[in-house]
């Protein structure tokens, strides 16, 4: 338990009255002598000086200015490069990181799934309309992501939908429902064994194509029979690599929670850069990791976007919601990102260290100023050089301290984010289809819709350029480190990118 302030008032009092009572005793006995006292002056007088000299210089001003105008302008820099920063806590406890979980859909992905595949057993005698038509129609009752991927192909295609009897889900399984009269189970395998149907060798391995490619495969059943399966991808963000790469230069582990299973899961875990994948959780599971992360003693901080991530969120030590996210993520952060940009979160963790490291400053100035004005203001350097610090000198020499360390917290208006958040666009990035002529389909990062914007320190491909400047297996280059002249690309698995070959400084995040 801290000591009471007023242990520290009776302290400082006995030493403000013992430095009175040493000189007082010096002047009166004659071993100060009477030549070093100004005529003016009598004994008591010529050691009250030195008492109120002390008194005035060791006002702790500055030490209580360290910490709070540190915290207040590094608050306000957050800001302003979009990051709330819901309080001191919050960035004194962001500092100590030491590991960061993912979720995955709307976080390192864009959260908008697609039907990119569908499958239909042959022996079913469906055709691809009826079943989309069929699956559409089921999924029409669930606010699930992956559903509205789905009901939005079948309205593509103008396909008639109905409502569903019946409607069940359950989190993380699949739902069953009933349509035209026919039981419909959609789902994982898992959901496929509870109903019994089984998987023929033809979905199994259509399955596993879609897991590998790092989409979220999908069984459909009809009457306890499977009948095919959906492939649906949900594209990662641009800076998902970039910013899973930086935090891991930064010695933070990154983990990533996802439900898709682990095939899937480590597909897409390949192509950002995570190794650390738990896959298959559900909701609750995201807390649990977060408790089993905290308890080896890590500080974990987790990033999350949906109602889902909340529990999550409220159990890290700090909570990280996507600005764009639900607004229940957001009341349960601690940080908010106001951009949709994910390297926001190396420049939170950044800013939090740089306020802190001048925190510690602003004290080691505060207490040595303390430390080496108190004696010199006690009469330290009189008996060698005759020399004193008036009282009126003394309060001038406070006021400069605690203007000094205002100043130092001030100077954190210019920081600067880190070289990747400035590279890969705070402000959000639109791909832009730049075609690239000689070396293939260049999809440049285009905010401006003219497919020329410079990204970072280089040019996404212009229509007719020879693609130097480009990737060719149509992902945006973005600049990883301007200072290493590492260059990440946002493509997928199998890249076949030409400046891969050269040997240039190009990385793929694959």
């Amino acid at each position: 338990m801290p000591p009471s302030p007023l242990v520290f008032v009776f302290v400082f009092g006995l030493l403000v009255c013992g430095v009175w009572q040493l000189w007082f005793t010096l002047a009166h006995t004659g071993i100060v002598p009477r030549d070093w006292i100004s005529e003016d002056q009598t004994d008591f007088l010529f050691a009250l000086l030195f008492c109120i000299s002390v008194i005035v210089i060791a006002c702790p001003c500055a030490l209580g200015l360290a910490t709070p105008t540190a915290v207040m302008v590094g608050t306000g820099v957050g800001a302003q490069h979009g990051i709330l920063i819901k309080g001191a806590t919050a960035l004194e406890i962001a500092h100590n990181v030491d590991a960061i979980v993912f979720d995955k859909t709307g976080t390192l992905t864009v959260g908008k799934p697609t039907l990119t595949q569908t499958f239909i057993e042959p022996s079913s005698g469906m055709t691809p309309t009826e079943f989309l038509s069929l699956v559409g129609s089921a999924e029409s009752g669930s606010q699930h992501p992956l559903a509205h991927a789905v009901t939005e192909a079948a309205a593509k295609q103008d396909l008639p939908l109905v409502e569903p009897k019946g409607f069940k889900s359950v989190a993380g399984r699949g739902l069953k429902c009933t349509v035209h009269g026919r039981r419909v189970a959609i789902g994982n395998r898992a959901w496929m064994a509870e109903h019994e149907a089984s998987i023929s060798s033809a979905v199994e391995t259509r399955l596993q194509a879609c897991e590998r490619d790092g989409s979220t495969a999908v069984v459909v059943a009809v009457d306890s029979v499977v009948v095919g399966c959906m492939g649906i991808t949900d594209v990662l963000k641009d800076d998902a690599a970039v910013t899973v790469a930086a935090l891991r230069r930064m010695g933070i582990e990154v983990w990533m929670v996802t439900g898709d299973n682990e095939r899937t899961a480590a597909a897409l875990g390949a192509q950002v850069g995570v190794d650390n994948i738990i896959a298959g959780v559900l909701p609750a599971g995201k807390v649990a990791k977060v408790k089993e992360l905290q308890q080896q003693g890590l500080v974990v901080g987790m990033v999350g976007d949906g109602i889902n991530d909340s529990p999550g969120l409220a159990q890290a030590d700090v909570g990280i919601a996507i600005g764009a996210g639900t607004q229940v993520a957001i009341d349960a952060a601690d940080v908010v990102l106001m951009r949709d940009a994910l390297t926001s979160i190396v420049t939170a963790l950044d800013l939090s260290r740089i306020v802190f490291r001048r925190i510690r400053w602003n004290m080691v100035w505060a207490m040595g100023y303390n430390m080496l004005g108190i004696p010199i203001a006690a009469g330290a350097l009189f008996p060698f050089f005759q020399l004193r610090l008036r009282p009126e000198f003394a309060a001038l020499a406070m006021a400069l301290s605690s203007v000094s360390v205002v100043m130092s917290s001030l100077a954190l208006k210019l920081y600067r984010e880190p070289a990747v958040a400035r590279s890969t666009g705070t402000y959000g990035v639109n791909a832009g289809a730049g075609a690239g002529a000689g070396a293939g389909a260049g999809a440049g990062a285009d905010v401006d819709g003219a497919g020329t914007t410079t990204f970072g320190v280089l040019q996404a491909d212009a229509p007719g350029s020879d693609g130097d400047e480009g990737c060719g297996c149509g992902g945006p280059l973005i600049d990883g480190d301007t200072r290493s002249g590492t260059h990440v690309c946002g493509c997928g698995p199998g890249c076949k990118c030409p400046k891969r070959k050269s040997g240039g400084n190009v990385d793929h995040a694959v």
